[in-house]
């Protein structure tokens, strides 16, 4: 892997990390139970992701 491919994924794996962050805090803050439910399947798919990538290391 080149230094540029490696700070692309440097810098998808800190996005992973802030929309895990994003949807986990507004999941907290929710009150319908559907949409709770949802914003956590959104933290686990981006959870997902950031293990994809980090895979690529």
């Amino acid at each position: 892997m080149t230094e540029k491919e490696l700070l692309y994924v440097e810098d998808a794996l800190g996005h992973e990390q802030y929309f895990q962050t994003q949807c986990r805090d507004t999941a907290g803050r929710i009150e319908d139970g559907e949409l709770k439910r949802f914003a956590q399947q959104l933290e686990q798919k981006h959870s997902e992701i950031f293990r994809s990538f980090m895979g690529l290391l």
